[in-house]
């Protein structure tokens, strides 16, 4: 069974380039007509409000670490694992990628979560981008509580009922750990912080495979079961336009650096 977990596979990718649109569209314009105006006339077609340049937010998962492989719960609440050589070379090539963009996809801000594979995997791409990293603490990784550092298997075997009802249902949280509800609240709110602070701009943010699927997922107004239903490679891209009108839409998800951005 796939695991929304930071080092976890699920099964079914979604292609690059998959879209999607959330949120109510603004009403565009106002009445239909004025005073003296011909009664029988049809109204004027109104039209659509400038929403202006959308807050583009480009999604970086961190590089491998020596979990990744392994594929072990790597959370929030345990260690602090660093990339990688392997994780290294990636965010390397991540950052050659983002840097090489043109001046209106070029991000203009570079946000990490706070914890060490993120913040390592932001360092190339700011250099080279010469930015500072900012850090967003709403960005960090699921807690997994006592199943940090185990394999999705170790942990079923330690405690099947919770695990089994950890997987069914969002508001259930590991043992000692974190509800998928409650790292889903505060991605929200990170997210509208950043829009907040970066309205129309691109930000580079650095993130982990739940808080990053977890955006994809209310941009795509999608249920929580979408979060086992597609793939986060190390180091992939993911890209979400905001609009002024309320609006996200998908770009692009799971692109890697080999395949260009």
């Amino acid at each position: 069974m796939p695991v929304p977990g930071d080092d976890s596979t699920p099964a079914i990718p979604v292609p690059a380039g998959t879209t999607g649109v959330v949120g109510p569209l603004a009403p565009a314009g106002g009445g239909t007509g004025t005073a003296g105006a011909d009664p029988l006339a049809a109204p004027a077609a109104a039209a659509p409000p400038d929403l202006g340049r959308p807050t583009v937010f480009v999604l970086l998962r961190h590089g491998e670490t020596a979990l990744t492989g392994e594929r072990r719960y790597s959370g929030s609440g345990g260690g602090d694992p660093e990339l990688a050589p392997a994780g290294r070379e990636q965010a390397a090539r991540a950052a050659r990628a983002l840097a090489g963009r043109t001046d209106t996809e070029r991000p203009d801000a570079v946000v990490s979560s706070p914890l060490a594979r993120c913040r390592q995997t932001a360092e190339p791409a700011a250099a080279l981008l010469g930015l500072p990293v900012a850090v967003e603490e709403g960005l960090r990784e699921t807690d997994f509580g006592a199943w940090d550092g185990l394999t999705f298997a170790e942990a079923r075997r330690a405690d099947p009922a919770a695990h089994d009802a950890w997987l069914a249902s969002p508001d259930a949280a590991p043992p000692g750990g974190e509800s998928l509800a409650a790292v889903a609240d505060r991605v929200a709110a990170a997210r509208d912080r950043l829009l907040a602070a970066h309205r129309g701009h691109t930000v580079l943010l650095v993130s982990h495979v739940t808080p990053i699927k977890t955006l994809v997922r209310l941009a795509l107004g999608a249920p929580h079961e979408a979060l086992h239903r597609f793939h986060l490679p190390p180091a992939s891209l993911t890209e979400i336009a905001y609009y002024a009108d309320g609006n996200a839409t998908v770009r692009y998800v799971n692109r890697l650096a080999a395949e260009g951005t």
